[in-house]
């Protein structure tokens, strides 16, 4: 009992010192990156190209002292995605998705620290993409699995609070959704599974670090104003721990959560390009920063 004791008076201590990218514990994951329409590639088969600017703003930081702090952070996403048209299960064509983000972060604070501008986490995932589910007046449904691995290959360093990298595996597989409620509505979902492995130099003094399991959620609505051109809607996430994490082989009880919810937009140039467009505002986080988030993504099919 007394170790343990001894082991949380660390984990606080560290809470505020140490850990991975503008959260407490948790990874760089997607919330908020993707939103309209996201059952299935725009133009079918072949080779995509997306690049997403994101921009991250907070001033609280839930559940830990020092309680308030500005935390801005930039996420330059680039991603590569191969759509392939051989079926393999089910009818299902597989394809690989690749992403790899430029993160920088700036904060002020008393008790933070953070890394400089740098790549951040790999992510590689294949997947399984199905046909549209057709009706009598076209598609009613999209859905697509992943498998999505995330390689600790981002800037790290173990005696700053904010950096771009983990340093530690995980396994995100995800279920995502495009429903055609009518001729001009879409319905869509992305629902992650996080499971982490361990960071075994989260900090000076040999303190190994094992984010708790999480689920995670994208979701989003939309009505088609303009015929094959523009979408408006609504977009949100959540994110909700369900495992603690585990510092040194202990449990500490410190799950983070958080939701958001804004409005968006997604525009066709054509067929092959297409950008969106997404506000969020965060309410409810427990154990991480609280702020708005605002993306853009742009994406061509090859």
């Amino acid at each position: 009992m007394k170790n343990l004791r001894l082991v949380l008076c660390v984990l606080v201590a560290l809470m505020l010192f140490a850990g991975p990218s503008f959260a407490y514990l948790q990874p760089n994951v997607n919330l908020g990156f993707t939103s309209f329409l996201d059952g299935g590639p725009p133009a079918g088969p072949g080779h995509y190209l997306s690049e997403y600017l994101q921009f991250y703003t907070a001033d609280k930081l839930k559940d830990f002292p020092p309680g308030d702090a500005d935390v801005d952070v930039w996420v330059l996403m680039n991603q590569y995605i191969y759509q392939s048209d051989q079926p393999i299960l089910f009818g299902g064509k597989w394809g690989i998705n690749v992403m790899l983000p430029i993160v920088s972060i700036d904060e002020n604070s008393f008790a933070l620290t953070h890394n400089d501008t740098g790549f951040g986490d790999l992510l590689i995932g294949p997947y399984i993409q199905w046909d549209p589910i057709m009706g009598a007046n076209g598609p009613l449904m999209l859905n697509r699995i992943e498998l999505q691995t995330i390689f600790p290959t981002g800037k790290y360093d173990n005696d700053k609070s904010l950096n771009p990298g983990s340093n530690h595996y995980s396994f995100n597989p995800y279920w995502a959704a495009t429903v055609f409620v009518g001729p001009k509505v879409t319905v869509s979902w992305r629902l992650h599974y996080l499971w982490n492995g361990e960071n075994d130099d989260f900090s000076p003094g040999s303190v190994d670090l094992e984010p708790g399991d999480a689920v995670h959620a994208n979701f989003a609505a939309a009505y088609e104003v303009l015929p094959k051109q523009l979408r408006l809607g609504i977009n949100g996430y959540w994110f909700d721990q369900i495992t603690d994490t585990k510092v040194n082989g202990n449990d500490v009880d410190d799950d983070e959560k958080v939701f958001a919810i804004g409005p968006g937009l997604v525009y066709h140039f054509s067929q092959d390009s297409h950008l969106f467009v997404n506000a969020y505002f965060e309410s409810g986080a427990e154990y991480r920063p609280e702020g708005e988030r605002y993306n853009l993504r742009f994406v061509h099919h090859f």
